[in-house]
């Protein structure tokens, strides 16, 4: 496991307490369908900001004040550990979060550089993402941090989002824009794809079929979810309940967030609330790091 994933974590709170699972919008809930599965006894408290996403497009600073805003959340709420789920809030803003925060908190990215490392065989890996994650570099910075030799070829797919959010993701017009946005790393030759957002799993046949057959899709929610588990399971957290709850948040129409939480969990487990995050104006530290 690589260094960032463990380095200085340390979980205080009680084991009891539930996980806080925060997105951009629907796209954590590939992490929490995992959690169903592997982490079942724990409770869940999910915040989707709806109503901002996607992040990709927006400024370092405005994803810093946006997840601070989300962070405030989860801390009003009790939670013993946060998995930052959005791809674009662990690439701008979780660097900057430990001053303020006495939180545990995790993001998704070490995972899937961490997997594409093993599974890469000619050495050449792609990442798609939305524009703010591909243009932080930090995939390619795991990825050279695990193997040097290792050449990174990376890509933004900003209209994959806002398809996905729409419950678009199956429609024809998906495959031309995959065509399009993988041309150019299919023609770099690469192995393995970092599907370096969450919404991108649920797209995932079309962008098989945009990069090709050949190529290994990274979707690391499940190495994620196992190795939360195994971080709680060192720490002496993992909760003992037997009737774990769930608790899901957005901050735009509820509704449209449970209809399409069944693409993502097969029921009508999320359904949700809707809540107005607090503005968090202090982003002073942005240059701190």
């Amino acid at each position: 496991m690589s260094r960032s994933i463990w380095s200085g974590l340390d979980i205080k709170a009680p084991k009891e307490l539930p996980i806080g699972v925060f997105d951009s919008g629907v796209g954590g809930l590939t992490i929490v369908k995992e959690m169903l599965n592997i982490l079942p006894k724990e409770s869940i408290i999910y915040l989707g900001d709806t109503a901002r996403v996607p992040y990709g497009g927006k400024s370092c600073e405005t994803v810093l004040r946006f997840t601070k805003e989300a962070v405030d959340f989860f801390i009003t709420k009790g939670v013993k550990l946060l998995l930052i789920a959005c791809n674009t809030s662990s690439s701008l803003a979780l660097p900057y979060l430990g001053e303020d925060y006495d939180l545990a908190m995790l993001g998704v990215v070490d995972a899937g550089a961490e997997e594409a490392v093993k599974v890469s065989r000619v050495k050449r890996i792609g990442v798609i993402g939305t524009k703010a994650t591909i243009a932080s570099g930090i995939y390619e910075r795991k990825i050279k941090e695990l193997d040097s030799k290792i050449e990174v070829f990376s890509s933004s797919c900003p209209l994959f989002v806002p398809l996905v959010e729409e419950g678009w993701a199956e429609d024809a017009i998906c495959y031309r824009i995959a065509e399009r946005y993988l041309k150019e790393l299919k023609n770099k030759k690469i192995d393995t794809l970092i599907l370096g957002c969450t919404h991108y799993p649920l797209m995932k046949k079309i962008i098989q079929y945009g990069i090709g057959e050949s190529v290994a899709l990274i979707d690391s929610a499940k190495l994620f979810v196992k190795q939360v588990r195994r971080l709680l399971s060192n720490c002496d957290k993992l909760s003992a309940g037997v009737n774990p709850s769930y608790e899901f948040y957005v901050t735009d129409e509820a509704n449209q967030f449970s209809q399409m939480s069944r693409l993502f969990l097969g029921s009508n487990l999320a359904q949700a609330q809707r809540v107005e995050l607090k503005e968090h104006k202090n982003v002073s530290n942005f240059n701190k790091v």
